[in-house]
């Protein structure tokens, strides 16, 4: 479905929470297992500052993530990203939770996934994102596709995106532009 920019960007100036995905969303979506067994993700560093360039704004942080492992904490705990769910196919539970706990309405709500797991959120939020590399059934239920893929720029346009349509970009960028 192709949406009007004006549509997309009334949509994206409502959010005041923003949710990752990681596999194929924070990360490209490749596993890798050193000789001990020891799973390891690469994270692109532009996406964590336009985490942090999100939270400069007042815009809440999550992680909803199916696969459970250390190296999710360690990456939400570096960025500031205070609402880190993993483990289990259900997405829906933790983010009806979050909802209720911050008393956000579903409208409020960015979320980026790829996969058909993140189906259940990439329906109900009000700014659903997916990435060029997603599957065909998420892009379907998203408002905006990026153009950089996942693990790889994906999330600094989204959250560039809605930075831009809540009217926060320019104040956020101040600080670099002395």
């Amino acid at each position: 479905m192709t949406y009007k920019r004006e549509d997309l960007v009334a949509r994206a100036a409502k959010v005041r929470l923003f949710i990752f995905d990681v596999d194929g969303v924070l990360t490209d979506g490749s596993l890798t297992y050193g000789a001990d067994g020891e799973m390891v993700k690469t994270f692109n560093v532009h996406d964590g500052l336009g985490i942090k360039l999100l939270q400069e704004a007042g815009i809440k942080t999550a992680i909803i993530s199916a696969r459970r492992t250390p190296i999710v904490l360690a990456r939400a705990k570096d960025l500031g990203i205070d609402y880190v769910h993993q483990g289990g196919h259900d997405k829906l539970t933790p983010f009806k939770a979050l909802l209720a706990e911050l008393g956000l309405a579903e409208e409020q709500v960015a979320f980026i996934g790829d996969d058909v797991v993140d189906l259940p959120l990439l329906s109900r939020v009000g700014f659903a994102v997916s990435v060029p590399n997603g599957r065909q059934e998420a892009q379907q239920r998203s408002h905006y596709i990026t153009e950089a893929a996942g693990g790889r720029g994906a999330v600094r346009e989204a959250c560039e995106y809605v930075l831009r349509a809540t009217g926060s970009y320019d104040r956020v960028m101040a600080q670099f532009l002395v």
